[in-house]
């Protein structure tokens, strides 16, 4: 499906791709991984032809049709079900020709075709995917212009998933989806029927819906067999591998060096030396373990711990310009808690956030909090807050007017710039940087309560990382809003479901809160009840569910059935049309054979995709279940 050969090319004195090369048959769901800014991103723009390299190829199977989310959010009247429809250009030309065509064989090719590609189907396959994205049904008729530009993200997204197109393009996906829209994208990639190529640093993402990753790094591409995990594991042996084979190769050219530099001038030993030499320009220097420097996150700690709790709510209300948004809230924070909100944007999460950081009061009820509580809220906008023309030694200058410079330039190193960024305007610093430095200002003076709304939409696997570590050494409180399931299973042990216009703790983990998402698809078990399932629970739902399977599972017998007969049909064409004599004797039967041979292997491409298909929705239900 996708050949890149040789692929080089630079970006002023840096040069990004060096012969890169890497192939992708179809059918592959491909992970495309590296640290930020090694070029990730231009390789799509290669790939899709709009941007060329210096040197190199990249080539698409001739015919196939690439898609990706368009660059700029939809807007204007269109409905967001008539925008994703839309999508489907072949399908709405179709439409418009069978309303004005006056050919009865042209009508009777277009319906044949609308037929072919399931066009009346359509309009129910779109409403799904808006509704895996976060769409409630009676949301989709409202125009693309009614929402704000992260949800019109999700509606662009939701239009090149319909398209289905041969090659699927993905540049992070996950940075406009809360975790419930991830969770979906990620079983909807398992079942994609095409190929994928996907950018994303949610290791989660990368584990559960690709079978192959693809890392760039040194302007080389490398492809690896299975997840992210799996991805990582294998470069880390590799790269243990190749220091040991390193050590092992230096020490034979020190030996050799060694030999050449004492026996050179000796006539008797001179043939000796020179062949030594030339064995020593054929060695190939074996590459060693080149890792980038990821500095680490500095959260400074609380001077001193509050009394717990450090927030207590009850019966507390909050919401906006006199509308309330959540109700009943009773719950406390304590100084060491870390928690997790859970619940689908637009339930209330940011509203909560901004509830416990003070910057919204509530309505009714009481909120109590520690008045000596320092509070750090980092929330994803702000990174847009930056002074564009500042450095980050000048944003942390106005936090230490009286400081010397050295001091200064100290605390921005700490922050993770150094001398080579600390004078670097902020315009000119990556999405990561940005981030670091944001988060940075915020937890500036130690605060007993981090609260942290999708702090990782710009960081790569290695930079989350070390936020994670940052996390679990940070003394204070956290409370996390995040999409990203690593982070919240790594730095949480409490969760709380936004959700109904309240706030409930939830008893389980995020495996448990998936399994009652799935089930409240299916009109099924409360949070609580899908945590505290017995096994005898678990036993009888998975009957059930094996109930509401069964007329899958007759279908699936029955296209097993008819392959196998049109098989022995098609079989018995075959010993007719292998006797010569037929095309002598009765040339129309055999024309006749032919054509029905033709049609029996058509009617059995199809039964076998039908029966791929279903097996496939099957053995997930089946392990679902």
């Amino acid at each position: 499906m996708l050949h890149i050969n040789d692929l080089s090319y630079r970006l002023g004195d840096r040069l990004l791709f060096d012969k890169a090369t890497v192939a992708l048959p179809a059918g592959t769901k491909a992970g495309l991984v590296g640290r930020n800014g090694t070029g990730k991103t231009t390789l799509l723009r290669f790939i899709t032809g709009s941007q060329s390299p210096d040197d190199g190829s990249v080539t698409v199977k001739p015919g196939a049709h690439i898609g990706q989310v368009a660059q700029e959010a939809p807007g204007g009247p269109t409905s967001l079900l008539d925008f994703v429809l839309d999508a489907d250009s072949e399908r709405t030309s179709l439409l418009a020709e069978a309303e004005t065509a006056t050919d009865p064989h042209r009508i009777a090719e277009v319906h044949t075709r609308l037929g072919d590609i399931d066009a009346y189907a359509a309009p129910s396959r779109a409403a799904t995917i808006l509704s895996g994205l976060g769409f409630p049904h009676a949301d989709q008729g409202r125009p693309c212009s009614d929402f704000s530009g992260g949800w019109r993200m999700r509606v662009a997204l939701a239009a090149v998933l319909f398209a289905e197109p041969d090659l699927l393009l993905l540049d992070e996906p996950s940075n406009y989806l809360d975790l419930e829209g991830v969770m979906w994208l990620e079983t909807y990639l398992q079942r994609y029927p095409h190929t994928v190529l996907i950018v994303s640093h949610d290791r989660d993402l990368l584990n559960t819906s690709v079978d192959t990753i693809v890392h760039l790094d040194q302007g080389k591409l490398s492809a690896y067999r299975g997840g992210y995990d799996s991805f990582d594991r294998q470069r880390r042996e590799q790269q243990a591998l190749n220091l040991k084979l390193k050590r092992k190769q230096d020490d034979q050219r020190r030996h050799m060096q060694a030999f050449v530099d004492r026996f050179r001038a000796k006539a008797t030993k001179a043939r000796q030396a020179q062949s030594r030499l030339k064995m020593l320009e054929k060695l190939e220097p074996i590459p060693g373990m080149v890792e980038d420097e990821v500095r680490p996150f500095q959260l400074p700690n609380p001077e001193k711990q509050l009394s717990p709790p450090i927030i207590a709510a009850n019966e507390a209300v909050v919401g906006y310009d006199e509308k309330a948004i959540l109700r009943a809230l009773n719950f406390n924070v304590d100084p060491d808690d870390r928690i997790g909100l859970l619940g689908a944007n637009g339930n209330g999460k940011t509203t909560l956030a901004k509830l416990l950081s003070g910057r919204l009061q509530v309505m009714d009820g009481r909120l109590k909090r520690s008045h000596k509580m320092d509070v750090a809220y980092f929330a994803q906008h702000q990174i847009d807050e930056l002074e564009p023309a500042q450095s980050a030694f000048d944003h942390v200058r106005v936090l230490m007017p009286d400081a010397t410079e050295a001091q200064v330039r100290a605390r921005t190193a700490q922050l993770g710039f150094g001398p080579e960024k600390a004078d670097t305007p902020a315009e000119a610093l990556s999405g990561g940087e940005k981030a670091r430095l944001q988060l940075g200002l915020a937890t500036f003076t130690g605060p007993h309560l981090l609260i942290l709304d999708e702090p990782t939409n710009h960081l790569d696997v290695d930079s989350r990382a070390a936020l994670i570590d940052a996390l679990n050494t940070f003394e204070g409180a956290v409370i996390i809003i995040s999409h990203d399931r690593t982070l919240l299973e790594s730095t949480v042990d409490r969760l709380w479901l936004v959700s109904d216009g309240s706030v409930k703790g939830f008893d389980g983990d995020l495996n448990d809160y998936k399994r009652w998402l799935l089930d409240r698809e299916r009109g099924g078990k409360s949070p609580k009840q899908a945590a505290n399932a017995t096994p005898q629970d678990d036993r009888k739902s998975a009957a059930k569910k094996r109930e509401e399977l069964a007329p899958l599972k007759k279908e699936i017998v029955r296209l097993e059935a008819l392959m196998a007969d049109i098989e022995g049909k098609i079989e018995k064409i075959d010993e007719r049309l292998a006797d010569g004599s037929i095309y002598v004797e009765k040339p129309d039967r055999a024309v006749e054979y032919a054509k029905k041979k033709n049609d029996a292997q058509k009617v059995l491409e199809q039964a076998e995709e039908r029966w791929m298909a279903l097996s496939e929705e099957y053995e997930q239900a089946v392990a679902a279940a």
